[in-house]
Order: structure tokens, then C-alpha cells, then sequence
């Protein structure tokens, strides 16, 4: 895994520099610590930050060249089925130097164009230039594991793995995006192709983009909805899903060093151990951790038992929070953006512990969105049902409780007339009357009113209105929730260390036939993952398999009142005091004061997503 950046300008009056690439590849060093370059070719500049994988010797070194120097490639990712494009490449006249699957990538695209994108089994955010049609292409696998975001200059465009070293190519200005900021108000994040910064967008994933003369044009080469239906049998399907599981994870343990699992205990990273372990030369590595915030979630045990089951050379890490205020400020940083996922500080904490080794971990992330995992689905089995209790919410009392505040929610979603709103508030914390804008000053405010916050998801709606409740929720998770906070998340505290994460859960083999059945072979009823655990049942123990989902919490409502409550005051008196303050002071305080008093994970998560704004305001934006 790498870090790669880039410039092309047409203009007369060309920036690109190799000075410039050399700050944009510098800010990525982290992604790949063994070895950086440059390539300058007229209008063109490309950067790469490698972390040696495949291929450790100079033959992977990038940017590459193709035999003939038309092409220059730089490349993040691994393609788990090189070996075979590789053979096909071969037997069709086409000759190797080093044996890395970018080169296969290079040598795919100069033979297949474009209709390569949708061959490539992998994870992967690339740019290839080619040097005689004057043409750069950009690319991001199928569910944006990798990142990829882009500015377009007015005869151009500038792209990186992260939005920092965009920054840095000084082609671009930090000023706020109205509209990602009111989808980071109702998210915790920013969404689709919007990001914080005005004018830098995302690659959305699936999709590839060609600048050609100056013109810019985007296309999507898989989309999660055109996936061919399948209706086989429920034995047929328990017998596919378990082989194609087993295989995802066997292709995915490719690498020229040392693998290891993060084993949590649950079904997804159980089901990952027990394959690695069978298929792995060696003994495999597992890491589980627990955390002295956990309060009371400790999968430490059940991780152990499943290690000793697998036989896995285990390690258990138990970690102290520590200074939370400076994870905190860091992980903004490395997300570039006001990040809202509390989980992504467990994550950074044990790859901070790894410190880079191993270098190649597998994880379990995406079985919840493509087997049905949360509960929301489950509620979606019964929509009729909940669409009719929708209409006596008025009734309820209108107390900030836990399981009130969620039955409020949940009755809130049910209750919209769009499929876009049902799914849109279904996946987050505010309801339909009370957001984190309520804390933005009356000037922010009124220019968020000209925006949509739930764009994104009238986009999925629109898409997928021909599909059941529960498939459009599925369908709906693993073009928004997954790319966009989970695997953000997962790519942002695993690289901070140099990690490369793989999820074979999301092996295009095995997700184009699990996302082409129909949504009652993944729940039934209040049965999450039935399809998943039918089919791991005999290879996952049982204990695991019949668990009730627990997920981790991170405390960060407590923390506001207690341990965090001085820094965040110290935080929140110097965003009212800038003269660009996103916040109406008043309120801010009111709340804070009320959470300091009474902690509520209501008023404790907008809380949280202010503090988050208002540092990356900080540290990002010019006063």
C-alpha cells in the first residue's frame, strides 16, 4: 500500500514542478515510508510514497514506465488476481521485468484500456499518464478501499491518496464546502464526492476518470445496483458463500511479507482467522485488543478462544486511552476532514502499537453491509409494521434517554414519505427537528439552508427505487456508510503506521454473488446474517456465531464531562473567538453546560462532532 499524488496543467503558465511534487509526495511518507520519486513529463507530474509489498525489489519502484514509455503509472492498492492477468498478458506476447502486480496493472491497462477496471479483483486507487495522447486517467476500486481525491484547475486537475498533499501542491486554497459541511452536521462525515474543502472532490469508487484536452469527464464502471439477481437455493447458496469466503480470504493472503489478522471476536474477523489459518505457509499472527474505556465490551476472551481454536500465533493488547486531546487532534489530521466515528481511536491505538509490523493485516469490514449485520435491516424485514407505528410518535414523551431517544428515531425514519429520508436518518444520530446545525451561527446556518444534507442518499434513492426496504438499505450502506466512515476510517489509522488493511469480505468474486441475492437470504426476520452464519456454521464456532452483535462504544459522551471537559472548553473558546467562528456561542455553551451537568449521548455526539470541527478549523483554515 502507497501513497501516490500528481498534477497535470495545460496552461501556458504550468506550475508543475518537480519542486511541487516533491512537497505533495513528501506529504505522504507515512503511506509509504521505503521509498519516494518523482517523474516531471511536460504538463505532467506524478509522485509516489512506497510501501514495499510485492515485489520488494527495484523493479516495483514507482512511478513505473511501460516497456515502451508510453505509459507512467503510480499506484496504491493490491490486485489479489495479478497472477493470472499476468499469465494472460504473457501468453499474449507481453514480457515482465519484476513479478508486482503494478506492472500487470501498467501492462492491463496499455493492452485492455479501460475494460481492465472491471478484471481487477482488488483494492487499488491509481494514475496512469500516457505520454503521447497527452491523457491522464485516474481510477478507485469498486468500494473505495483505497482513497483518491482530485481539484480541477482550469486546464487540469491535481490528485493525491490524501487531501494534504493537495494542499500542498499550492494549487489549491482551504475554504469550506457549504454542502459537506452540512452532511458532516447530520453524519459525522462528508459524503459521496463532497469533502470539507470547497472545490476538492472524491473519486467516488467504482468509478474512473479521464482528463483528455483539458476536459474532464467521469464515468462509473461498476455500480452496486447492477449486479446480475440470483435465486438459487438455500443449500446451493450456503455452499457458494462458504466457498467463495474461503477463497476471497486464501487470494488475499498474496505478499512478500508477513500477514497478520485483527481478530476482534466476532463473526467477520472469526471467519477470516479460520481461513487464514488453513491456507497461510506458516503460522498465522492474530491481534486483539481491549481497552481500559471499554466498559465492559470485552471480546478479549472469545478472541482467545477462537485463536486457540485456529492455533494462531496470538497477541492480546491492553491499552490505556492516555492522553486522549492529542489522538484526538491527530486523527483530524490524518483524516484531513472533521472526522465523527469515535471507533477510528480504538483502531489508532493498536496500529500505533504495531508501528508497522506487521505490514499486511486482514480485517473483517464490509460483512455487516453485504450480509445484513445490523439491526436496522431487521427492522426493515418488518417495515409495514414500523411504518405504521411511525404515527404514534407524537405520543411519546420527548425525554433525551437512551432507548427512548432511539425509539424516537427509529419512529422519525419510519415515519418519512421519501425512501431517501427513511435511509438517510436511519444512519444517523439526529432526527428530522434536532441536528448539530443548531449549534452553527445564524450566518452559517442560512448558508447551509441553500444546501442539501441529504443529497447523497436522494442520489442512492432515485437508484435504487425498484428494490425491497431491506436491499435498498444494503445496497444504500455499501455505497455511503462503507467508503465514506468505514474503510475512511480503516485506511486513515492503518496507513498513519504504515499498515496495509485488506477485506476479503469484499473479494468481487464473493460480493457479486451475495449482493445478487435476494435480501431474505441475508435476514430473516430478526435473524441478521442468516446466510452468513448458515454457511460458516461447522468452520466458526458456535459461540461466536450465536452472539449477540456488540460493537464497541467508545465513551466520548462521558469523556466531554469529565476527562475531555477542560480541553474541550479550552477548544470551544477559541472557535467562538475566531472573527470565521462556525458557531453561535450562545448555544454552544448552553449545550456544553446542560451535557457537563447531565450527560446524554444525544447532546454528547454533536458535542463530540463540534470538537472535531473545530479543530480541523484550526488546523486548516487561515483566520
Amino acid at each position: 500500500m502507497c501513497g501516490i499524488a500528481g498534477a497535470v496543467d495545460f496552461s501556458i503558465f504550468s506550475s508543475v514542478s518537480a519542486e511541487s511534487m516533491w512537497r505533495m509526495t513528501s506529504m505522504l511518507h507515512h503511506r509509504g515510508p521505503d521509498r519516494s520519486d518523482v517523474v516531471i513529463d511536460g504538463a505532467a507530474g506524478l509522485g509516489h510514497a512506497r510501501l514495499s509489498i510485492i515485489d520488494l525489489s527495484d523493479a516495483g519502484h514507482q512511478p513505473m514506465h511501460s516497456a515502451d514509455g508510453r505509459f507512467v503509472i503510480v499506484y496504491n492498492g493490491e490486485v489479489y488476481n495479478f497472477r493470472e492477468l499476468r499469465a494472460e498478458l504473457e501468453r499474449g506476447g507481453i514480457s515482465f521485468r519484476g513479478h508486482s502486480d503494478t506492472e500487470v496493472v501498467l501492462n492491463a491497462w496499455a493492452r485492455w484500456g479501460p475494460a481492465v477496471l472491471t478484471r481487477l479483483n482488488g483494492i487499488f486507487a491509481f494514475a496512469i499518464w500516457d505520454r503521447h495522447e497527452q491523457e491522464l486517467v485516474l481510477a478507485r476500486d469498486r468500494f473505495g478501499v483505497k482513497p483518491l481525491s482530485f481539484h480541477r484547475l482550469a486546464n487540469g486537475i491535481v490528485f493525491g491518496s490524501e487531501i494534504k498533499a493537495i494542499l500542498a501542491s499550492g494549487l489549491v486554497s482551504a475554504q469550506v464546502n457549504p454542502q459537506a459541511l452540512h452532511e458532516f452536521a447530520y453524519f459525522g462525515a462528508s459524503l459521496g464526492r463532497s469533502t470539507l474543502f470547497d472545490g476538492i472532490e472524491r473519486l467516488e469508487p467504482g468509478h474512473w476518470l479521464r482528463l483528455s484536452d483539458g476536459r474532464c469527464e467521469i464515468l462509473p464502471y461498476w455500480r452496486a445496483e447492477d449486479v446480475c439477481r440470483i435465486e438459487d437455493d438455500d443449500a446451493t447458496a450456503v455452499e457458494k458463500t462458504r466457498v467463495l469466503v474461503e477463497a476471497a480470504v486464501r487470494r488475499q493472503l498474496v505478499s512478500d511479507v508477513p500477514v497478520g489478522v485483527f481478530l476482534s471476536g466476532g463473526i467477520d474477523s472469526s471467519v477470516v482467522t479460520a481461513f487464514a489459518s488453513r491456507h497461510y505457509e506458516g503460522t498465522i499472527k492474530t491481534y486483539s485488543v481491549g481497552f481500559d474505556f471499554d466498559r465492559g465490551v470485552n471480546e478479549l476472551p472469545r478472541a482467545r478462544r477462537v485463536a486457540e481454536r485456529f492455533g494462531t500465533d496470538h497477541h492480546e493488547f491492553h491499552l490505556a486511552g492516555g492522553s486522549m486531546p492529542a489522538v484526538i487532534e491527530d486523527l483530524v489530521r490524518r483524516h484531513d476532514e472533521p472526522f465523527s466515528d469515535a471507533a477510528n481511536i480504538p483502531l489508532y491505538l493498536l496500529c500505533r502499537e504495531l508501528n508497522g509490523e506487521p505490514r499486511v493485516i486482514l480485517q473483517g469490514d464490509g460483512g455487516d453491509e453485504i450480509f445484513g449485520g445490523y439491526r436496522r435491516y431487521a427492522l426493515l424485514s418488518y417495515y409495514n409494521l414500523w411504518k405504521a407505528l411511525s404515527t404514534t410518535r407524537g405520543f411519546l414523551p420527548d425525554v433525551g434517554n437512551g432507548k427512548l431517544a432511539r425509539l424516537h428515531r427509529i419512529l422519525d425514519a419510519f415515519g418519512q414519505q421519501e425512501d431517501a429520508m427513511r435511509m438517510a436518518l436511519l444512519l444517523t444520530m439526529d432526527t428530522s427537528r434536532t441536528s448539530f446545525v443548531q449549534l452553527l451561527s445564524p450566518a452559517w446556518q442560512s448558508r447551509l439552508r441553500q444546501t442539501d444534507p441529504f443529497r447523497r442518499y436522494r442520489e442512492m434513492a432515485q437508484r435504487l427505487r425498484a428494490l425491497d426496504p431491506v436491499q435498498q438499505m444494503l445496497y444504500c450502506d455499501t455505497n455511503v456508510l462503507l467508503p465514506d466512515v468505514f474503510l475512511e476510517k480503516v485506511d486513515k489509522a492503518t496507513m498513519a503506521f504504515s499498515i496495509e488493511s485488506r477485506v476479503p469480505l469484499l473479494d468481487n468474486d464473493l460480493t457479486d454473488y451475495a449482493m445478487g441475492l435476494p435480501s431474505r437470504m441475508k435476514v430473516r426476520g430478526s435473524n441478521k446474517k442468516w446466510l452468513l452464519k448458515k454457511a460458516l456454521r461447522g468452520v466458526v464456532p458456535d459461540e461466536v456465531l450465536d452472539a449477540p452483535k456488540t460493537g464497541f462504544g467508545v465513551p466520548f459522551s462521558y469523556w466531554l464531562a469529565t476527562s475531555l471537559l477542560d480541553y474541550a472548553r479550552v477548544v470551544f473558546n477559541e472557535a467562538v473567538a475566531r472573527p470565521d467562528s462556525f458557531f453561535d456561542s450562545k448555544t454552544l455553551f448552553s449545550v456544553f453546560e446542560t451535557h457537563r451537568a447531565k450527560p446524554e449521548y444525544q447532546s454528547g455526539f454533536i458535542l463530540w462532532k463540534a470538537l472535531n470541527l473545530a479543530i480541523w478549523q484550526r488546523q486548516y483554515l487561515r483566520q
